[in-house]
């Protein structure tokens, strides 16, 4: 009997082994990235202005840059959610539509609706879900879909042969209808996006209207994703018509992944913090910067670029994230960065202003998740004018901000210090 007891207590012990690997090897896959971390710093070689920089951005790191496109801001869900939906209701051939967050509610059952009923006009309707981020919707507001038409899939669902990927997900925010008009910016299809941003429980954030060739990018970006998931390949003058010229702006539409260039997402943001001579302003809704940014963004003070940042503030909905956000604020707060935290709500945004020139929107945060983990896209825009309006709709956030000094840093109890230098540690798994 004692033999026996003996070896009961081996072979669980044997399993316990085998299911702590497999634990560990699980969270290994999902946090470490599947290439070699950037490390080297960018040399400040031009500025924004210069021509080389356009080349840099357009043929060393991401698509080609397209002229003749024109976009647009929305603020907050009273412009967002009405603009995007009239575009959706419009459709005569295709609409594709990539999201993070999409909940139950009411907004969401008005896309739902939307969606449904174009499919059955004959559109056809492609969706795709983060499996993590829709996970809050109601399978009868997905089955109403399906059974209208719509094509309905979820991106990384919860299979064993996927559990190496559980924490790459799709955070992009894309919705592009006939190939001609898109959508991208950072609000999700949930009840906290609604109004404008005028309580807690109504979130501040911005969305972008698009028209023009660099549209084509945007639909690309997206069926790469769905070809992935599904294993069709959705193409044809439906989806790609030929391209026109609708504006005056130079855009390209920059996209990344675990799968394919993780790090390019990085490269672009550092890129255009290394080119900067004048200004930087950046909105962050999750503002995490690990040693290289920081590095990038102090060298662009020590050439006398003003930088500005704004983060939320005592309504967000990731306190640790927060806490990990300020215990990195010093080296920042000493080389002169101006700190802000939004007061009235949760703020959202995800938009980087650079020398009134350049101006990157999407879905990307400041942060090592989306840097390196998460599948993301952004849309630059190189044009002043656009530059100089994004500008004013920072500076209007700006005055509902409190601005964070090196002296309030310096002065936090010893018990938040210690917690916001713990998270900080933590920051790549937040």
């Amino acid at each position: 009997m004692a033999n026996t007891a003996i070896h009961v207590k081996h072979k669980k012990l044997i399993l316990l082994t085998i299911a702590v690997t497999l634990l560990v090897g699980v969270i290994y896959a999902n946090f470490a990235g599947p290439e070699r971390k950037i490390q080297t710093r960018i040399e400040h070689l031009y500025s924004v202005d210069d021509p080389q920089f356009l080349r840099s951005m357009g043929l060393l790191l991401g698509p080609s840059i397209m002229d003749g496109n024109t976009a647009t801001e929305l603020i907050n869900g009273d412009q967002i959610f009405p603009a995007m939906l009239k575009s959706i209701r419009a459709a005569k051939k295709t609409v594709l539509f990539e999201t993070y967050i999409y909940w139950s509610g009411e907004i969401g059952n008005e896309f739902a609706d939307a969606l449904s009923e174009r499919a059955r006009a004959g559109v056809k309707v492609h969706v795709l879900l983060d499996w993590i981020g829709s996970a809050k919707i109601d399978d009868a507001v997905i089955d109403k879909m399906k059974a209208s038409g719509v094509e309905v899939e979820k991106f990384h669902p919860l299979r064993w042969y996927n559990l190496g990927r559980m924490n790459n997900r799709t955070h992009r925010k894309l919705l592009i209808v006939d190939g001609t008009v898109g959508y991208t910016g950072g609000v999700g299809i949930a009840p906290i996006w609604t109004g404008n941003g005028q309580d807690p429980d109504h979130w501040r954030d911005s969305h972008y209207r698009i028209e023009g060739p660099v549209v084509a990018q945007m639909q690309s970006v997206m069926l790469d994703n769905w070809a992935k998931t599904t294993g069709k390949v959705l193409h044809g003058v439906e989806y790609f018509p030929s391209p026109k010229p609708v504006g005056v702006q130079s855009a390209q539409m920059f996209a990344s992944s675990p799968n394919g260039g993780s790090e390019s997402m990085l490269m672009m943001y550092l890129l255009a913090i290394t080119a900067a001579t004048r200004t930087i302003d950046l909105s962050s809704a999750y503002f995490v910067p690990d040693d290289i940014t920081r590095d990038a963004i102090i060298a662009a003070r020590k050439r006398g670029v003003r930088v500005r940042i704004i983060t939320p503030g005592e309504h967000m909905d990731a306190e640790t994230v927060r806490r990990a956000s300020r215990g990195l604020w010093g080296e920042l707060l000493e080389a002169g960065v101006e700190m802000y935290e939004y007061q009235p709500t949760m703020y959202h945004c995800k938009v980087m202003i650079v020398d009134g020139k350049m101006t990157s929107v999407g879905s990307t945060n400041f942060d090592v998740r989306s840097f390196r983990l998460n599948d993301e896209a952004n849309l630059n825009v190189y044009d002043a004018g656009f530059a100089a309006r994004q500008t004013e709709v920072f500076e209007q956030d700006l005055r509902k901000a409190r601005r964070f000094t090196y002296e309030t840093w310096k002065a936090r109890p010893f018990m938040a210090k210690a917690q916001e230098r713990m998270w900080s540690l933590l920051g790549s798994l937040l």
